[in-house]
């Protein structure tokens, strides 16, 4: 299950400070993860960022740059945002220990993305609709501010912990865990790409039906988002929400 871990991605969006980066990389080579990928970073590469990983300078040369969210979990099927902090609409919310079993119990099936935001403000709500659950680490109420590093390291460890614990049960699943929804799933789940198209296509055809107004949206499309991503639709279910909504349109034209 070690192997798992090739699996998942370490997302940092908008990351200021170089020297976190770095620090970052080292957290990832300690728990063996190796797949960084970065959001439009401040400054990188940067001689800062190599000296904070402390001869972790093969995962900053592997790192993959990219220029949005929704390009750097492409191809993902699950996508965990971390938070601190609760949000106008509740999301499903996980702790770490949580995030690492189910992110390695789905993790031979697709790749897995941690996303951590950037170190003022963390990720923005329009960033957190992307993804399936929130991470909250349970830090002091009173001073709960963790260094992007540090967050990373959390994390990181709680996947080297359970993935050593499949390993060790050579079923490839921890004790007492289910497949989801108690049963193996006969079609592959939709990635995050498939299930942004969906919502793009939703959101467009509701315009057209006059359900949405553009101009007074309130919370409409991010509630529908909540829904979705909590359903975790596969790709043929995904397949027919959008044949139904481009019905909708093809009766609209008539």
């Amino acid at each position: 299950m070690l192997d798992s871990l090739s699996q998942i991605r370490i997302v940092l969006v908008n990351t200021s400070h170089p020297g976190n980066i770095g620090g970052v990389a080292r957290a990832m080579k300690n728990m063996g993860l190796s797949n960084l990928v970065l959001v439009q970073p401040q400054e990188f590469p940067s001689d800062k960022a190599d000296a904070r990983s402390s001869g972790a300078v093969d995962i900053l040369e592997n790192a993959q740059v990219v220029a949005s969210l929704p390009e750097a979990v492409a191809g993902c099927g699950l996508v965990i945002g971390t938070s601190a902090r609760s949000r106008h609409i509740p999301w499903p919310l996980t702790s770490p220990r949580e995030t690492a079993a189910q992110a390695l119990s789905e993790a031979s099936q697709h790749e897995v993305a941690i996303v951590f935001g950037r170190e003022d403000r963390g990720l923005t709500n329009e960033e957190l609709h992307q993804c399936n659950f929130h991470m909250h680490i349970p830090t002091n109420e009173d001073f709960s501010s963790l260094n992007l590093a540090a967050a990373v390291q959390v994390a990181a460890y709680e996947l080297r912990v359970a993935a050593l614990a499949m390993a060790e049960q050579g079923a490839g699943v921890l004790q007492g865990d289910k497949p989801q929804w108690g049963t193996d799933w006969d079609i592959e789940l939709a990635s995050n790409d498939e299930l942004e198209r969906l919502f793009a296509h939703m959101q467009e055809t509701l315009v057209d039906i006059e359900f949405l107004d553009p101009h007074n949206p309130r919370q409409l499309m991010p509630r529908l988002r909540r829904l979705y991503l909590r359903a975790r639709p596969d790709k043929v279910e995904t397949n027919i929400l959008r044949g139904i909504l481009s019905a909708m349109q093809k009766m609209l034209k008539k």
